[in-house]
């Protein structure tokens, strides 16, 4: 496994004597138009000259850095741009494990990836967080880790697979690849001063490194800044331009998402392209992309497009997902621009637009061309224990899906998660609905169906009954996900309870992962073998039986974009209005437990 990559100290002299012209460059790459994001200038008709994995020179001429072994590569008048950053991410959401996730979006143009494992955290532990850390490691691109911060997300409103602490935070800064602390889910917490919180947070800060906000409320008044007091240093939950740029006033960075289902960098990038505040404080990132959206959409250069496309200068755009996000993560000597010292992780590109990404390189080394990758990721065995998860106690039948109607009830006022197309937030919304032998029926007049939530890491047979609107299905039908943010119980959606039960026991059966029946058949499989979240298969095979599932979703009747997200939220309990969890319905607002039924 390779685990270190020479610090710019540890060659500077070899850098110095290249740049100087007394050793040659490994690399030159001549005649493009160096796109320098320190100064946000283009600059034409310059050479790029590489040594052991780093830049040595930048300018008009490094005839004088070619020797008889350097490589020449001709940029013919490309633009030469520093490799993507994805400043907040998580690689459970593609549904692959880090390698197949960095063989994905390779070709995409992305070098340098953010992760935060609070998924797998929340199932495997510690342990999990060690897989990830060390398969980041042994990657040709730069996967920097933040350790999870939030396992349980809500402390007591949600049972996770397992819990960490402060004195896990400590341990795992002095890991070599973990760059800070993930996403500080529990606002809350921070607000009202939580220990557990707040010793995360200082054992970050102790060891130098970034901690990572998550402040998901509309509200920016004094919990705003008491959370921004707390010590989180960016976030991504804004969905407006007031969001942008309270976060940014109050010297966080801005970071404006595109994923699979968030759409949020439209409704505030026009902080910097309308309000004119200073671009270097907002970073681009994905947060959540599925594996279908990467095959089929790409990755970071996705989300630069998208920018640019929103009215951003092309360049600012870049600065964006380059070097704004390297200072942020006090990476700006090491990555994100194109300047001498930092790490050879450079795009050739004809067009800055529509950012083709015709050739990428990664610590010097030709990575992908033409859109085809030319190395292969480390792949890394992950053991039979973290393939072992989804523990239900019990086989399920379709009386554990009844949800029961007070004595002699004809109709019921139940609460009902509604969802919200593109977005993570959901709605609380309230339906009558009517009873049937005792039981509280869905109802797709008014597009409301069940939902449940299946405990399956402490095998207790537990199940959470509930109801949800948004998704639009009809005829008899269930969709089930091992895949259930934070706390990855199971998630299962349906119209029918006997399908459901069906649903739930096939995940069971086959280790994790999401499926589809219908009329009693299953209709789609995507499995997740891996703590029920990933896959060790390559991207274009689970992308594939995602388009599948998604596919199937249709066929069920539903024509929400992005509906496999909208599901896999359906349990965080960390965002408004109103979520399901294994202890019940919780009210996101009030952070508390509220009852289903009103009345």
């Amino acid at each position: 496994m390779k685990t270190h990559f020479p610090a710019w100290p540890d060659v500077a002299p070899q850098l110095i004597a290249t740049a100087a012209g007394r050793e040659p460059a490994d690399t030159v790459i001549k005649g493009g138009i160096w796109v320098n994001v320190h100064t946000r200038e283009l600059l034409p008709d310059h050479d790029i000259a590489i040594r052991d994995g780093r830049i040595a020179f930048c300018g008009p001429d490094a005839s004088h850095c070619i020797g008889e072994t350097t490589k020449i590569i001709e940029a013919n008048g490309r633009y030469i741009m520093p490799g993507l950053c994805d400043g907040h991410m998580h690689i459970e959401s593609g549904m692959l494990t880090v390698s197949r996730f960095t063989e994905a979006v390779i070709s995409h143009g992305t070098t340098t990836m953010f992760v935060d494992p609070h998924e797998v955290a929340n199932v495997l532990g510690m342990d999990g967080v060690r897989h990830m850390h060390d398969e980041a490691l042994a990657q040709p691109i730069n996967v920097f880790v933040q350790m999870p911060s939030c396992a349980p997300s809500a402390p007591g409103l949600e049972t996770t697979g397992t819990e960490l602490g402060p004195e896990d935070v400590a341990e795992a800064m002095g890991w070599p690849n973990i760059i800070g602390l993930g996403e500080m889910m529990n606002f809350p917490g921070v607000i009202h001063g939580d220990p557990k919180m707040l010793g995360e947070i200082a054992a970050t800060q102790r060891a130098g490194k970034t901690v990572g906000g998550h402040y998901a409320s509309p509200d920016l008044g004094p919990d705003f800044a008491a959370y921004v007091a707390g010590g989180p240093a960016d976030d991504h939950e804004g969905t407006c331009e007031a969001d942008a740029i309270a976060r940014v006033r109050q010297g966080m960075r801005s970071m404006m998402r595109l994923g699979s289902a968030w759409y949020d960098v439209e409704t505030q990038i026009t902080a910097v392209t309308e309000k004119g505040l200073d671009p270097r404080n907002f970073i681009l990132c994905t947060d959540d992309s599925h594996s279908g959206t990467l095959v089929n959409d790409g990755h970071m250069n996705r989300v630069v497009r998208h920018a640019i496309e929103c009215g951003c200068d092309p360049v600012v755009a870049l600065q964006m997902a380059t070097i704004n996000t390297a200072t942020h993560f006090g990476l700006e000597r090491d990555i994100g621009s194109v300047t001498p010292g930092r790490r050879a992780d450079i795009i050739l590109t004809s067009d800055l637009k529509t950012l083709p990404i015709e050739l990428v390189m990664a610590r010097g080394e030709i990575v992908a061309e033409n859109g085809k990758n030319t190395v292969d990721p480390t792949a890394y065995a992950w053991p039979a224990d973290t393939r072992q998860t989804v523990h239900l106690g019990k086989t399920l039948g379709a009386e554990d899906f009844d949800i029961t109607a007070p004595e002699g009830a004809k109709t019921v006022t139940a609460r009902v998660i509604g969802v919200v197309e593109n977005q993570a937030p959901t709605k609380a919304l309230t339906a009558k609905l009517s009873v049937e032998n005792g039981r509280v029926a869905g109802d797709p007049a008014q597009d409301v169906c069940q939902i449940a939530l299946v405990e399956r890491h402490r095998a207790t047979g537990g199940v959470t009954n509930g109801f949800v609107s948004g998704f639009n299905y009809t005829g008899q039908m269930a969709m089930a996900s091992t895949v259930a943010h934070d706390s990855h119980h199971m998630i299962v959606v349906g119209t029918d309870r006997e399908n459901m039960a069906l649903a739930a026991n096939r995940l069971g059966d086959v280790g994790g992962g999401i499926c589809v029946f219908k009329d009693g058949v299953e209709i789609a499989m995507v499995e997740l073998p891996i703590a029920g979240l990933m896959s060790d298969r390559p991207a274009q095979e689970v992308a594939k039986a995602a388009d599948c599932m998604v596919a199937a979703m249709a066929d069920c009747g539903c024509t929400v974009n992005n509906a496999y997200m909208q599901h896999s939220l359906l349990a965080l309990v960390v965002i408004p209005e109103l979520r399901i969890s294994d202890l019940g319905l919780v009210d996101v607002v009030k952070f508390e437990m509220t009852p289903l039924l009103i009345d």
